[in-house]
């Protein structure tokens, strides 16, 4: 039986910035955040000043300001790439508590452009500051350091406790760029857009240059600039938009550690929690999943994800990708965009996910603009999961195509 929220709230909108990408001229993520905001705004026909709620992670006090407006409700959550997922949570709560009517959730990040003009607001301990943080003093005894270095010990975990391989996993970046490139937005839609585009083999995943073992660059996510927003809102003011609600039937969040090396296993993660408090809200289990939008940070990442998601058994993760189901025109699409492995990855990929996932459920993922002919799916249930820190905190989510 479904919770008190089930279908509480919809997503009535989504849209991302003008550019996204590797952008030739550099733009701030405040830029990228009011593009978003400007463009999902317009495409809702939802005036600014009728945003009572805003959310991001940590913009939310200056992104009023920007906007001229002074909403009931104000969220900073910033759990990582997860944190998007998580707002919706906390947007269906609020929606359904009667706090606001239309809440705004926003994400701007310049992965790419800072390299050109620099990183703002970095935290206390970070490049620069002259001091390292009490986990990485921790961990790099370890053989851990950058992001890379922790994902290659879940990935080396598995591949010990499963017997799975490298190979297993290359079939993971194979499928996502397979639907990057029926994507005109996905960074890796073609070689006419990157030198790196197109179309790749299992074999190019495996001779790919090596980052950090058994991890090649096409097992990583990419950096980029991204800039996307969605609008949240009551049933009531759904009712009276020309764009197609969809529904949020179940919403959850959990943690397992912050620190990689307080984690209980490296093949397993908060996922699982919080997957189960979504289907329970949702009175919905795996097995009445259509389609997911998997955090893929890295390969290792989607593949433990499908597990604790239920879609798939232990160990066994890559089957849907490698068997087919995931890929176009299978039985499971999963991250239909191109994925943070060959779509976009600017940092924290939570928003992308609910982009996507809004467009397959509403039925606008190829209107000539966020896709080829093909994108489109006919999946009218979705698990969107997000991933934060180092496989640390998770949100997932159950949505629901209208109708």
């Amino acid at each position: 039986m479904p919770g008190q929220l089930y279908k509480a709230a919809a997503i009535v909108g989504a849209a991302e910035a003008d550019e996204i990408g590797f952008l030739k001229q550099p733009k701030s993520s405040l830029q990228l955040h009011i593009e978003a905001i400007k463009n999902v705004s317009e495409y809702t026909g939802i005036p600014i000043a009728k945003i009572d709620g805003i959310f991001s992670t940590g913009w939310s006090s200056e992104l009023c300001e920007h906007l001229g407006i002074q909403p009931r409700y104000i969220d900073t959550t910033a759990c990582g790439g997860c944190s998007f997922e998580m707002h919706v949570h906390h947007a269906l709560a609020a929606i359904h508590a009667g706090i606001i009517e239309v809440a705004l959730i926003s994400h701007g990040e310049n992965g790419h452009s800072q390299r050109a003009i620099g990183a703002k607001g970095r935290p206390s301990y970070g490049p620069g500051s002259g001091d390292a943080s009490p986990a990485l003093e921790m961990t790099s005894a370890y053989g851990m350091g950058g992001a890379p270095t922790a994902y290659a010990h879940a990935m080396t975990r598995h591949m010990h406790r499963y017997g799975t391989t490298t190979q297993d996993f290359a079939h993971i970046a194979k499928v996502t760029r397979d639907w990057a490139t029926l994507n005109p937005r996905a960074a890796m839609y073609s070689k006419d857009k990157h030198p790196f585009g197109g179309p790749i083999t299992l074999q190019q995943v495996a001779q790919s240059r090596l980052i950090t073992w058994p991890l090649t660059i096409l097992h990583c996510c990419m950096v980029t600039d991204h800039g996307g927003a969605v609008i949240v809102a009551s049933p009531k003011v759904a009712a009276g938009l020309k764009t197609k609600p969809v529904w949020i039937a179940g919403a959850g969040e959990s943690m397992g550690h912050q620190n990689m090396l307080e984690m209980d296993d490296f093949t397993a993660t908060s996922a699982r929690r919080s997957a189960e408090a979504a289907y329970t809200m949702a009175g919905m289990g795996p097995d009445d999943m259509e389609m997911a939008m998997i955090y893929d940070s890295f390969t290792i990442t989607a593949a433990i994800t499908a597990e604790m998601l239920g879609l798939a058994p232990l160990g066994e993760g890559h089957t849907l990708w490698q068997e087919g189901h995931a890929a176009p025109g299978g039985r499971f699409p999963v991250n239909t965009n191109g994925g943070g492995l060959s779509f976009n990855h600017s940092g924290m990929y939570g928003m992308p996910l609910l982009i996507e996932a809004y467009r397959q459920l509403s039925g606008t993922a190829e209107d000539g603009i966020h896709g080829d002919p093909g994108k489109q799916t006919s999946a009218k249930t979705c698990v969107v999961n997000g991933t934060g820190g180092t496989l640390s905190t998770t949100g997932t989510l159950v949505l629901m195509a209208d109708g």
